[in-house]
């Protein structure tokens, strides 16, 4: 007599599942673990030191400019775009004149941001200084 939760095909699968799940959160915590043990804790002074005979190291304040996250949301806008278009394309015979005409309004729109976008100077590149 088979017993009921191996007789299901998926248990393999499930099984394997668990498997690499614990592998997984074993090996984050051994790493984790062993980073901290292994890590300098205090040479702040040796990073900061003069290589031979290069430039006096100054600490930087880690601040992105805003123009490079615009830019990076409207790269993805448009990227998104596209990968809505392709499998629209793919069964545009399928869709026939509603999903043209879907695809139209969602052209329309992005085209309606894109212009905004323009209008707003957000596609101009500003040095700061």
């Amino acid at each position: 007599m088979e017993h009921v939760v191996t007789s299901n095909p998926y248990f393999g699968v499930f099984v394997l599942f668990l498997l690499t799940f614990g592998a997984f959160i074993t090996t984050t915590v051994i790493a984790r673990l062993a980073s901290r043990a292994l890590a300098a804790k205090s040479n702040e002074k040796i990073k900061l030191s003069v290589y031979e005979c290069g430039p006096e190291i100054t600490k930087q304040p880690n601040r992105i400019s805003p123009q490079f996250y615009l830019f990076a949301l409207l790269f993805l806008l448009f990227d998104v775009e596209i990968v809505f278009m392709f499998p629209w394309a793919v069964d545009f015979k399928l869709l026939g004149w509603f999903g043209f005409a879907e695809m139209l309004m969602f052209i329309l729109l992005l085209t309606i941001g894109f212009i905004y976008a323009w209008k707003k100077g957000a596609l101009e590149w500003h040095n700061i200084k």
